[in-house]
Order: C-alpha cells, then structure tokens, then sequence
C-alpha cells in the first residue's frame, strides 16, 4: 500500500513538472503577456486586420448557382412481421445443505412475439444526386495573376453579394469548398 502511494506520488510530480516545461512560462491564471507585448499591441490597432488562412482574396470574374438534383429510385419495402411464440422455461429450486440437499426441476411454457423485418415488394423515393450550390469564380486568386478562373463554393449570402458587385470587384470570403 505504502509503495503504491510513492510511486503514484512521483508520478504526479513527474507529470506536474513535464507539462510545466511544455506551458511556456504561463502565469497562475494562465497568461503569457509581457510588458514588449502589451506596447506592441498598443500600437498595431492602426494596422489592417490581416485575413485568417481560411478566406480568399481576388477578383470576382463570374457566378453560378446549381440547382438541386434529384431522381425518382426504387427501394425494397421492409414490414414488420410478428407471430406468436411459446418456449420451454426451466426452473430450479433447492432446499438443504450438504447431503441432505434437495433440488426440484420443472417447467412452463411462456409466450413471447417474434418479430422481425421482412421484405414486401418495392417503394418509390426521391433520391438526391446534387444538392444545391452557389459558386463564385476568383481571377487574381491571393495577388498571384497566374491564378485565374478558380472556382469555390460559397454560402448563399456570400453568393448574392457577389451577384451584386461589378466583374473584377476585388472580393474576400470564406469558400465552404472549392471546385464547382
């Protein structure tokens, strides 16, 4: 028992100790700010908010939107079928110890339902082969000019706000995915 303690003990403080040399020098409550971070800070709010790595710049070149898609298909119909059944229970009982030990045995018959899922002919469904799109090809695609006519999916406010900007409007969005 005592050595069980000690050693979980040493491992705790081995724990302790290898994820305080991973945190960085964080304080108590968790921060890492300095004075040089704090005058830095001050003065950057006149900068431009750079764009996070998930958005893209360029210039709109064109839109499209791709309805849904969908098909008429044909699908086994599955029913559930139940019957009633009856199986053998056994039951045991004992009375006395050692020697003198009795055991008695009999059964019942107990009814239950089976069920199970059985095919019954065909059912008609509406099957979908595209859902709806809205895409937006970029000229220019990050600064590069050698990027042209990259196509990305969009969101549907993002859609109709380059619906209603002028070709070669420079643009900025978040692509759900690209491709179109």
């Amino acid at each position: 028992m005592f050595n069980r303690r000690v050693i979980s003990g040493a491992l705790a403080a081995l724990l302790i100790g290898a994820l305080s040399a991973c945190g960085g020098g964080g304080g108590i409550d968790g921060s890492t700010h300095s004075a040089t971070d704090a005058s830095q800070s001050s003065g950057s709010t006149a900068q431009k908010a750079q764009p996070t790595p998930d958005t893209v710049t360029g210039l709109r070149d064109s839109v499209r939107h791709l309805a849904k898609k969908t098909v008429k298909a044909t699908r086994p119909h599955t029913v559930t079928k139940c019957s009633s059944a009856t199986k053998q229970v056994r039951h045991t009982s004992s009375s006395g110890t050692g020697t003198k030990k009795k055991t008695r045995t009999w059964y019942t018959t107990e009814r239950y339902r089976k069920c199970a899922k059985v095919r019954s002919g065909t059912e008609t469904y509406t099957r979908l082969v595209r859902k709806e799109q809205w895409c937006v090809s970029l000229d220019d695609v990050g600064g590069d000019t050698g990027r042209d006519d990259v196509w990305y999916q969009v969101t549907r406010v993002t859609y109709d706000q380059a619906v209603g900007t002028d070709e070669h409007a420079r643009m900025e969005f978040a692509p759900t995915g690209t491709g179109c």
